[in-house]
C-alpha cells in the first residue's frame, strides 16, 4: 500500500469565490484520463498568450459529466470573460462551498485521491456534489520535479 492511501482524508471547508478560468480543454473518460498530461503540455506552450492572468495558480477543472465522460480544462484565472484571448475556451465557476483536499505524492496519483474522495469520503460525509470540481496547483508547482502543492476543491452542499 502506498503512502497516499494511508493518509486520512481530512478536508478543510472553504467558501469559494466566483472564478473565470481560461484555458484549453478536452473530453475524457476513465479510459482516456491518462491523456490529460498531454493537454497540460499543450496549455504550457500557449499560457503566455493569456495576458490578464490573476496570480500564478493554475487550475484543472472537471465539468460537464455525462455517460462516464467529462470535460477537463487546464487553465488560469482571468479577471472577466471579456479577457479571454480568442484561441482559448473559458468556464465560469460559481461561488460555492468547497471541501478542499490536499493531494500528497506525485501528480500521476491524482486519480487515486479522486477515487478515495468519491468512494470513501463522500458517501459518509453528509454532503452531495454541487457543481464542477477542480484541481488547484500552486504557483511553484512543477510536475517533473514533484514540487509545489496540489489541492482538489469539491463543491459540496448538505444532502437534502
Amino acid at each position: 500500500m502506498d503512502q497516499q492511501a494511508k493518509l486520512p482524508l481530512e478536508p478543510r471547508m472553504e467558501a469559494g469565490k466566483a472564478l473565470v478560468i481560461a484555458g484549453v480543454q478536452g473530453r475524457y473518460s476513465k479510459a482516456t484520463v491518462g491523456d490529460i498530461p498531454k493537454l497540460w503540455d499543450l496549455f504550457n506552450t500557449c499560457i503566455k498568450d493569456i495576458k490578464k492572468r490573476v496570480g500564478g495558480v493554475t487550475y484543472g477543472v472537471c465539468h460537464n459529466p455525462h455517460n462516464g465522460e467529462f470535460d477537463y480544462m487546464a487553465g488560469v484565472e482571468i479577471p472577466t470573460k471579456s479577457d479571454v484571448p480568442g484561441n482559448f475556451e473559458f468556464i465560469e465557476i460559481a461561488p460555492l462551498n468547497y471541501a478542499v483536499f490536499p493531494h500528497h505524492g506525485p501528480v500521476q496519483a491524482l486519480e487515486q485521491t479522486y477515487e478515495r474522495i468519491m468512494f470513501e469520503w463522500l458517501p459518509h460525509s453528509g454532503y452531495k456534489v454541487m457543481g464542477a470540481d477542480f484541481e488547484r496547483y500552486s504557483a511553484d508547482f512543477n510536475a517533473d520535479k514533484g514540487t509545489g502543492a496540489v489541492e482538489i476543491w469539491l463543491p459540496v452542499g448538505e444532502k437534502g
